[in-house]
């Protein structure tokens, strides 16, 4: 019997974990989605919460679950630069009164040639109520050992700039 490499030993538990992750947070879905969404009209975005006439609307950002926290501290970076870029207001107090909260969950898979970072935001109301999923998968370069390891800049900025433009283009309906 052929013992697995090294590489492989910890290649096979972070597919599976990635795959679970993946089906973990399909799961998380409120209701099934209809075969053709282009013609079911999307719901116009309810205000929840305080809205500043100064400020309009505004979103949360909550503290990222899965990434390590100079990943998380460089996506938010992106993010705030995106909000600005778009228009979009960020309050950046953690607690501080916002329209709308963004809770936000990363995960990273790899191996030596290619890896992947998953990420879903979901915007709630005040209650925790989900109204928007953003989600999306992102390349990577390959790393042995640690998948946030080929993590960088470029993948972040990508992340923020397609995650920005959803929620923007969802505020506007």
């Amino acid at each position: 019997m052929q013992t697995p490499s090294r590489s492989n030993r910890f290649f096979y538990p972070r597919l599976i974990a990635g795959f679970l992750l993946a089906a973990g947070l399909a799961a998380c879905q409120a209701t099934p989605q209809p075969p053709n969404p282009v013609s079911t009209p999307t719901p116009v975005p309810a205000l929840s919460g305080p809205v500043d006439p100064e400020e309009g609307v505004t979103l949360a950002f909550e503290p990222f679950t899965g990434a390590p926290g100079n990943i998380a501290d460089e996506l938010s970076e992106f993010i705030g630069s995106e909000a600005r870029k778009q228009g979009i207001t960020l309050v950046r107090r953690i607690g501080a009164a916002a329209t709308y909260r963004v809770n936000g969950y990363l995960s990273a898979t790899g191996q030596p040639s290619s890896g992947t970072v998953f990420y879903v935001f979901d915007i709630v109301d005040s209650s925790g109520r989900r109204l928007k999923r953003i989600s999306g998968t992102e390349a990577t370069g390959g790393a042995s050992g640690d998948p946030w390891q080929s993590v960088n800049s470029g993948t972040l900025s990508r992340i923020a700039n397609r995650s920005m433009v959803e929620i923007k283009a969802w505020l506007n309906r």
